[in-house]
């Protein structure tokens, strides 16, 4: 069951997905990227309402936006994203450029000074406060800033702008003849040579829209959908070139951190943190109190950051200390919402005391008295969570989950829902019922469609959504429908490639499966191999995998000592799902060695904490074993000739009596699954 606390990580430079960032001294100025655009956005107020048709003047308002706050293009992309829009303006557009790059010096400041029209009359074309106004109000300011030397460099780079997408679309008309001369592989080869020539001579510093634009799409990308994002390398080296031009930006080594989380690079995401909330000091904190935005929070949030950073490579010891550096600043300044998100990690760092439970409560009655619901739920999912281990019934921890989503749907927290869904098919799993454990991971399902949409319009590729699909996956294989698992898992592997961050729970789900697939076929050598794969993911599951193939080969002697290995680390853990597990392998090994005396009282134990715990899928498979071993239990089978015929002893008999209560139970448990309030 997936741990609900990854949401835990307090990210300081975004609410709601929106990037709040400062970039100091980087202003908006004018590049021949942003000429194109006015060119553009001239070009479509000249032209009239009865020349575009409705749907295309639609599709150039939905384009303007991205090209306004996005990074420089290259002119041979701008000009394939208005002809995809409107082809009749793209025409216009390029006849304007080409007109003005061609021309003189006087042609672009003739073209700057009719901008200014556009907010004359008394029904202007633009409106000055808005989004278009805005940008035309600040491209038309930059300009007359420009000096008569800079005007002239700024009219030289819009001359080789116009070239190089003039270049490329030549390129792109040779490349069919080429391919007639059997040289399309080389003229292929010089074609991606001169895009990456061009993306270098377009890159340059962003301006302040641009960048925050940027890390805010970045940013809620990587939260929501992954894949989405830029890679890890590339993002890195657009962070890279953000910082050379200005390294006090914070807000983009939060983003570098957030970046080198993906990829697990536990030294690079503590650099970019530490950096980043020193910026976040050095910018001008120091003027400020010590109060809700002084120099003391920038402090407190970075030792929690910290702590939370520890915690996640696993460094408990480190991430103790760092927590109680936050809890010291935090109640020196008497920040109640620090305070509630430290109480929150000191339960995660304290979960396996058997005290904790108390802490976990009052966390979410302080979260809900300060009216933190994002908190007081994931403390009650937590809580819910810990009661599910601890064998509660079913019915107390979904009203405790209902209650929960009153706070979701109240509060509009979306994650929550997705979590708090993906919670409630994996305590059904826990518990036995594979229908119930179905039906939410399909709810959660079609929740989230499949289609490609915008992050901001569903969370379609989060934590949540990889769980379910990786119950779904073991739920088909426990049936049998390994073709089903394989296509189920086909689809995670697509949906979170091998570098993303939750690609560790479709790789240990994928390895499970083919082990089980491959010992029920007998192929305990290619089992074998994946007992590494397992361990690395989940050591517990890996050595309980390496102990069964022992078995399976006969090598009893080295299962047995494995076995007892393995349940004492478990007990200490109280991992009792996995403790009866191994419980059934002991038992298996003892009728396996000819001893199924031996194995009926660690089988009465394993049915007695399956009974506890209510797991009621261990419990069927317990009684099935029990029943197996009183039929071995009751003597070798003989058989007596009377009359010519041949009738068996009382062993089989006896088998067939265990059988026959087995079903019995597991049919009173179903009725009482369908009956229970």
């Amino acid at each position: 069951m997936a741990s609900v606390h990854e949401s835990l990580y307090f990210n300081p430079m975004m609410t709601n997905g929106v990037v709040h960032a400062n970039v100091f001294g980087i202003k908006d100025w004018v590049t021949p990227y942003k000429i194109a655009v006015l060119v553009l956005l001239n070009e479509m107020g000249r032209t009239g309402e009865g020349a575009v048709s409705l749907m295309e003047r639609r599709r150039l308002n939905q384009l303007l936006l991205p090209l306004l706050q996005g990074p420089d293009i290259t002119l041979s992309k701008l000009y394939k994203l208005i002809e995809d829009s409107c082809p009749q303006l793209a025409n216009s557009v390029q006849i304007r450029i080409k007109l003005m790059a061609e021309g003189e010096l006087k042609d672009m400041e003739q073209f700057f000074d009719d901008l200014t029209d556009s907010f004359s009359g008394t029904e202007p074309e633009v409106h000055k406060t808005s989004v278009v106004g805005l940008f035309l109000r600040h491209m038309i300011l930059a300009y007359s800033k420009l000096s008569f030397s800079q005007v002239f460099k700024l009219y030289t780079a819009l001359q080789q702008y116009f070239q190089s997408g003039e270049k490329k679309a030549g390129d792109a008309e040779m490349e069919p003849a080429a391919r007639e001369d059997g040289e399309r592989n080389m003229e292929k080869e010089e074609l991606d040579v001169s895009v990456r020539e061009e993306e270098v001579s377009c890159s340059g510093p962003l301006s302040q829209k641009q960048a925050e634009f940027f890390l805010s799409q970045q940013a809620s990308l990587l939260k929501n959908d992954e894949t989405k994002a830029l890679t890890p390398a590339s993002l890195q080296k657009e962070l890279n070139n953000l910082l050379k031009f200005n390294p006090d930006f914070a807000e983009a080594h939060y983003l570098s951190y957030l970046n080198n989380l993906r990829v697990q690079d536990v030294f690079s995401s503590t650099h970019s943190l530490l950096h980043y909330f020193d910026r976040l000091i050095l910018t001008g904190a120091e003027s400020k109190s010590n109060g809700e935005e002084g120099y003391g929070r920038s402090l407190r949030y970075a030792a929690l950051n910290l702590a939370a950073l520890h915690c996640r490579f696993g460094h408990y010891q480190q991430a103790e200390l760092a927590l109680q550096e936050a809890i010291r600043i935090a109640q020196e300044s008497n920040d109640h919402v620090c305070l509630q998100h430290c109480l929150s990690w000191l339960y995660v760092l304290g979960q396996k005391r058997s005290d904790s439970y108390v802490l976990l409560e009052h966390s979410v009655k302080k979260a809900v008295h300060f009216g933190l619901p994002y908190l007081a739920s994931l403390g009650i999912q937590s809580l819910v969570q810990q009661r599910a281990f601890a064998g509660k019934t079913a019915n107390k921890l979904m009203d405790a989950l209902k209650d929960s989503d009153l706070l979701h749907w109240k509060h509009s927290l979306s994650e929550l829902i997705d979590i708090s869904i993906a919670q409630k098919t994996a305590i059904w799993r826990l518990y036995g019922r594979s229908t119930m454990a179905l039906q939410q991971a399909q709810m959660l399902l079609s929740m989230n469609s499949l289609e490609s949409v915008n992050s901001g319009v569903q969370q379609n590729n989060t934590e949540s959504f990889a769980v379910a699909l990786c119950h779904l996956a073991e739920l088909h294989a426990e049936q049998g429908c390994f073709a089903a698992a394989s296509e189920v898992l086909k689809h995670l592997k697509e949906r979170f490639p091998p570098n993303s961050q939750h690609a560790q729970l479709w790789m240990l789900c994928d390895q499970k499966i083919q082990f089980d697939r491959a010992m029920n076929d007998g192929k305990f050598h290619l089992a074998d191999s994946l007992v590494t794969g397992i361990t690395a993911l989940n050591s517990i599951e890996g050595v309980y995998r390496k102990a069964v193939v022992l078995q399976a080969q006969n090598q009893m002697s080295e299962a047995h000592k494995l076995l007892q290995k393995l349940l004492s680390y478990c007990e200490k853990l109280k991992n009792t799902e996995m403790v009866i597990s191994v419980l059934l392998s002991v038992a298996e090994l003892y009728w396996r060695s000819a001893s199924p005396t031996i194995a009926m009282p660690v089988l009465l134990q394993a049915l007695a904490l399956s009974k506890e715990y209510r797991l009621q899928y261990l419990a069927s498979e317990t009684v099935l074993n029990l029943a197996f071993a009183q039929g071995l239990n009751s003597g070798p089978c003989a058989f007596e000739a009377d009359g010519g015929t041949t009738e068996p002893n009382s062993q089989p008999r006896l088998l067939v009596s265990h059988t026959r209560e087995t079903i019995q139970y597991l049919n009173i448990s179903s009725w009482e699954s369908r009956n229970r309030p």
